[in-house]
């Protein structure tokens, strides 16, 4: 039986090839915002031991329906994030299943300087380019869907054109998949498959990992106290958007969560 992640991809297939079709790489390589020169949210993370949050904008999820009720736009939600020292945003763009807008990302990147995370079922090198022509600094490949030629491929090209990788996994069985090359891991603590959250299967592939890279824990957070035991367990930074999104200020929403984070960190 086909998974929601099986629908997403093979959905996502039909849409590059429509986009192809409407956009050349020729003239996305032409738009203002591919000649941006990128901000390296590796070099953030591995610098930082503060509670570095990646502050996420979403509409929608399928597991979830509408998020974002309040239609907070994202040039208002990601500037007041930077405002309240987020280290980067997470933009989605899946429009079918995300319900992102043609310009959410970049309406984003016109409003800060900080990185921004194109959010993202990356299956092709198109996306990649597209990620370059938004103002995107980091790219999302995702292990489950993702074999490790097509990983490789999309990673090198990323690093060609200036871009970062994050690469997300959920089993330790992914890391097979993975590039010698990536930037940052993260390690979703929601399995896309079943949309369970288990925060102790994140810690245990954490303490079975080689640390040479930054790593991050994605999905399901929206406790101070959950930063902090992920924070201990070794974690260097946290993606956390619908606890901010599912607010009536997703901006404010934050700056309230992470000053409770910070307190609690200090008060330790």
């Amino acid at each position: 039986m086909a998974t929601i992640l099986d629908k997403i991809v093979a959905f996502k297939r039909k849409e590059v090839d429509k986009a192809k079709s409407s956009i050349s790489i020729d003239q996305l390589i032409n738009k203002s915002s591919y000649k941006r020169k990128t901000v390296s949210l590796a070099n953030i993370l591995s610098r930082s031991s503060d509670i570095n949050i990646i502050a996420e904008y979403k509409r929608a999820s399928p597991s979830k329906g509408t998020i974002n009720k309040s239609e907070s736009r994202p040039q208002d939600v990601v500037k007041h994030y930077e405002k309240s020292e987020a280290v980067a945003s997470s933009i989605l763009t899946d429009q079918n299943f995300f319900k992102a807008q043609d310009d959410d990302f970049v309406n984003a990147r016109k409003s800060v300087t900080m990185p921004l995370l194109r959010k993202e079922f990356m299956i092709d090198e198109y996306q990649v380019y597209e990620a370059k022509a938004m103002g995107a600094d980091i790219i999302l490949l995702i292990g489950a869907i993702l074999d490790r030629s097509e990983a490789e491929r999309l990673t090198n090209l990323a690093h060609d054109l200036g871009l970062e990788v994050l690469y997300e996994i959920h089993h330790q069985s992914e890391l097979d998949h993975m590039p010698d090359n990536i930037d940052i891991l993260g390690i979703n603590n929601r399995n896309l498959k079943t949309f369970k959250v288990d925060y102790a299967h994140s810690i245990k592939i954490l303490n079975e990992l080689p640390q040479s890279y930054p790593v991050i824990s994605e999905s399901g957070i929206s406790q101070p106290d959950t930063i902090i035991e992920l924070y201990n367990a070794g974690f260097n930074g946290f993606l956390i958007g619908e606890t901010f999104m599912k607010t009536d200020n997703p901006g404010i929403a934050f700056s309230d969560f992470i000053t409770e984070c910070r307190l609690k960190l200090k008060n330790l």
